[in-house]
């Protein structure tokens, strides 16, 4: 080997090494935590999840495996509907997220509204955009009745399970009892139950968040530092300037109440979707919520929300605060479907116009001003709280 060939292996050698320690420094740049100890603590508060999850006691249907395969039969079924042609899995597709992809979802025609995902809906507390419902079996009715949607009624119900061998052994498995046409209404509230049970299921697994968020927990730093500092900075801004997480508070990232946040509530010339305000007065006057004859809770324990709900003036144009998990398969955004992105709802709130809130809107929401990165990390940060 000549002098020549070993100092030009040297000089080569001595190139690599400099592009190592190079490499090496921008990687332990790249994997540092950028967030305060005020800002980790406020995050860990998004934990640990998944939450547990107790049966629903006011449906006796809740948690039994044969209620959840029944109810899992039924939710495919389009026999269901008035004309045979729409089932609850029109409008919340398990390949879409549990929704349609729709801005305004499409049963026998458009309704007003988008559908909401099913992730996780066993654990709230208020159903709907516009909480109509106190309990998610009270919810499951809602579709079946209306025109616009399934279009059948209580009666169209007991006659296709009472007329299908299989569908009526299996109600009759999970209630104890056979189809009786004369009690059509407690068959409507019993395949409510069954859908509901099936419901309970679909839960969102864990992800890149929580992975974080349980590293913040318990300390370990190297662990979280792998979190993308993009989503980090995200993440300051979630809990700090955005103030985000005064709504969308816990593991799950809702606090299930409802909120004005400046989209609009007209739906068409002359009509306007009154939200929260319409949903306490649909809510008070169903005999299926959890002050009335249904409720298999004999002690009513979960009716006291009912009992007391106030119809202010502030409901009005106020719409559910959803759970931010599972975003990235949920779009469109809105109750309405009228953001088609994750970047058009964070320029919502960057830019929000204060003259669209009510008179008692939520004067927490200010312009956030954000630039065009500081919405990407914000972005980022809202991709990790998907599964993958």
């Amino acid at each position: 080997m000549t002098r020549r060939t070993i100092a030009r292996r040297g000089c080569l050698l001595t190139a690599f090494l400099v592009v190592a320690a190079l490499l090496t420094g921008e990687q332990a740049r790249t994997n540092e935590l950028v967030l305060t100890d005020s800002e980790i603590a406020e995050l860990v508060r998004h934990g640990p999840w998944p939450v547990p999850k107790s049966p629903d006691p006011s449906n006796r249907a809740s948690g039994k495996p044969e209620a959840i395969e029944f109810g899992r039969i039924l939710f495919f079924d389009k026999r269901l509907s008035r004309t045979g042609t729409v089932s609850c899995a029109t409008c919340h597709r398990p390949d879409r997220g549990w929704t349609d992809g729709l801005p305004q979802s499409r049963g026998l025609a458009t309704v007003d509204r988008n559908a909401l995902p099913l992730f996780d809906v066993g654990r709230q507390r208020w159903f709907g955009w516009d909480g109509r419902s106190d309990s998610l079996w009270a919810h499951s009715i809602g579709p079946i009745l209306d025109p616009r949607e399934m279009g059948a009624d209580a009666s169209h119900l007991a006659r296709v399970i009472g007329t299908d061998p299989v569908l009526s052994r299996a109600y009759q498995g999970v209630f104890g009892y056979t189809i009786d046409p004369s009690g059509a209404d407690r068959v409507l509230a019993d395949v409510a139950k069954a859908l509901a049970a099936f419901q309970e299921t679909i839960v969102s697994g864990r992800t890149r968040f929580d992975e974080f968020r349980d590293a913040l927990a318990r300390g370990d730093r190297v662990a979280a530092a792998r979190y993308p500092q993009q989503a980090q900075r995200g993440a300051a801004l979630f809990v700090g300037q955005g103030k985000c997480n005064f709504c969308h508070v816990g593991p799950a990232f809702t606090n299930g109440e409802f909120a004005d946040v400046g989209v609009p509530f007209f739906i068409e010339p002359g009509r306007v979707d009154p939200g929260r305000q319409q949903g306490i007065l649909l809510l008070r006057s169903s005999p299926y919520n959890q002050l009335g004859l249904f409720n298999d809770d004999p002690e009513r324990r979960d009716a006291w929300a009912t009992r007391h709900v106030a119809d202010l003036h502030a409901n009005f144009g106020a719409f559910k605060v959803p759970t931010l998990r599972n975003l990235t398969h949920t779009a469109p955004y809105m109750h309405n479907g009228s953001r088609a992105s994750l970047t058009d709802v964070v320029r919502h709130y960057s830019e929000i116009d204060l003259t669209r809130l009510h008179t008692d809107g939520e004067r927490i929401l200010q312009p956030l001003r954000l630039t065009e990165s500081e919405i990407a990390d914000l972005v980022a940060f809202l991709r990790s709280l998907s599964v993958d």
